[in-house]
């Protein structure tokens, strides 16, 4: 990573946290995305990192208001999704990632938008969290499944049972990507050096927070991921072509 794409990478970081504080997503969704395009490197760990430092945060302040039983039928899901997408991360070139990569993205998007409601039964939970494992994994975007299986919650229990999912799932894509050989060293510092992007994007989210207009902030984001998203598979065809 150069010192231009720090710089586009940090910028990037500090919108995406500011959107994330008013709207409840978009370090993954939209981060991953457009971190793809300045540099592949930067995706999926080090993004990872990053986004570990909210969901953490929430568990600290919010862990009363975590649903254990949720969190025990989606954690061995995580652990699933995350060695099959480790397994496959591991085989694929790096055209195929980007393909997979455009790919997962888009059908993140679709999840951010469905309209269906699962009921939340242990099974739903075991599987979202799998879908969740392998998202994360792959392309860093690991909250859309979940997201979908408890939109029934609300306030804190929501955020601290998400969190309690995300925060030890982020570790084990993390395990997984080392053990694919898609995280060392680089990696590691990489995310390390975004970090205070991220704190300052969220400490800046609540004042600006305010004068965001969610009504079109939310399909505004879901399209531009959908776009970076498509130049991705676009040049992942080409030249595979």
């Amino acid at each position: 990573m150069t010192g231009f794409e720090w710089l586009l990478a940090s910028v990037v970081l500090v919108f995406c946290a500011i959107v994330q504080g008013s709207i409840g997503f978009g370090v993954g969704l939209i981060g991953a995305p457009l971190l793809y395009l300045i540099n592949p490197a930067l995706v999926p760990a080090p993004v990872i990192i990053v986004g570990m430092v909210l969901p953490a945060l929430i568990v600290a302040r919010d862990w009363r208001h975590v649903h254990g039983a949720d969190v025990a039928w989606a954690l061995p899901g995580t652990l699933l999704g995350t060695g099959l997408g480790s397994i496959v991360i591991g085989i694929l070139s790096a055209d195929g990632l980007a393909l997979l990569f455009g790919t997962m993205v888009l059908f993140a998007v679709a999840m951010s938008i469905v309209g269906v409601t699962p009921r939340p039964t242990p099974r739903v939970i075991l599987t979202g969290g799998g879908l969740s494992g392998f998202m994360a994994t792959t392309t860093a975007i690991g909250g859309p499944p979940l997201a979908l299986v408890f939109q029934h919650l609300r306030g804190p229990r929501l955020r601290g049972t998400l969190s309690a999912i995300f925060f030890p799932g982020g570790i084990l894509a993390l395990a997984g990507l080392y053990w694919a050989g898609r995280f060392g060293e680089r990696e590691l510092l990489a995310g390390l050096s975004l970090l205070p992007a991220i704190a300052l994007g969220f400490a800046l989210s609540g004042r600006v927070a305010r004068w965001l207009d969610r009504r079109w902030l939310r399909p505004a984001i879901l399209l531009l991921s959908t776009g970076a998203a498509l130049v991705a598979i676009t040049r992942a065809a080409s030249n595979l072509g």
